[in-house]
């Protein structure tokens, strides 16, 4: 069992790793020749490459984004063929990738640890946890931004379902095998109070009523100034 807990660790730094690969910072750089911190919310994340630069550049952002979050939990399941590790410590396993890799997208060490708020690597890591859960989740994010139009509204309020969609689905569970993960319903309580943190500007602007909204099919990339 301590090679088990050796591996996880691994794991972990490799999750962090994987988090650290800045995908906003360095396309924006390759093929834009900006640094997407210097515009817009100055987060180098999805929704600031489609603000600033488009969709076709904000679309493989989160593409990158998403599998770093679903590869960094996805290989913690080499971890099941330990005879000894119950369903609930490899949940909790996932769950310390799932925390590693948002904090290498946060704080990435390949880009002066300056990164984004880490939703689409939440999103992947979810998805390897519970898919049924992060389907849910979208399935709310989509509705709320195609009828309100703001992407951080929509983020805010599928974050905050997060966790009862998780207690549903573990009740479920508990009720079938008698096994629950208290770990998973404290880490999604936890998710969805650090996404209201990260967007309390966002929030203070739609109350103010400044928020930007998107509308997909009338956007417009921002204008970069020629340096």
């Amino acid at each position: 069992m301590i090679i088990t807990y050796y591996l996880a660790a691994t794991l972990v730094i490799i999750a962090y790793l994987l988090g650290s690969i800045p995908s906003a910072v360095w396309i924006g750089q390759r093929y834009y020749g900006v640094d997407i911190r210097e515009y817009g919310s100055k987060n180098a994340g999805t929704t600031n490459m489609l603000r600033v630069l488009g969709w076709r550049a904000s679309l493989p952002v989160f593409v990158i984004d998403f599998i770093k979050g679903f590869i960094a939990v996805t290989i913690m399941s080499l971890l099941r063929y330990n005879a000894d590790l119950t369903p609930s410590l490899l949940v909790n396993f996932k769950i310390a990738a799932t925390v590693a890799v948002v904090l290498g997208h946060i704080f990435p060490m390949f880009a002066n640890f300056k990164g984004g708020k880490g939703v689409a690597t939440i999103i992947g890591a979810i998805t390897g946890i519970q898919p049924a859960v992060a389907l849910l989740c979208f399935g709310i994010w989509f509705i709320v931004f195609m009828v309100w139009h703001y992407v951080s509204l929509a983020s805010i309020i599928a974050g905050c379902c997060f966790p009862i969609l998780i207690l549903i689905f573990s009740g479920a569970a508990y009720a079938r095998h008698h096994d629950m993960s208290i770990t998973l319903i404290v880490f999604s309580v936890f998710v969805a109070g650090m996404l209201i943190w990260t967007h309390r500007k966002n929030i203070a602007r739609l109350r103010a009523g400044t928020e930007s909204k998107i509308l997909l099919w009338k956007h417009r990339k921002t204008n970069i100034p020629d340096k």
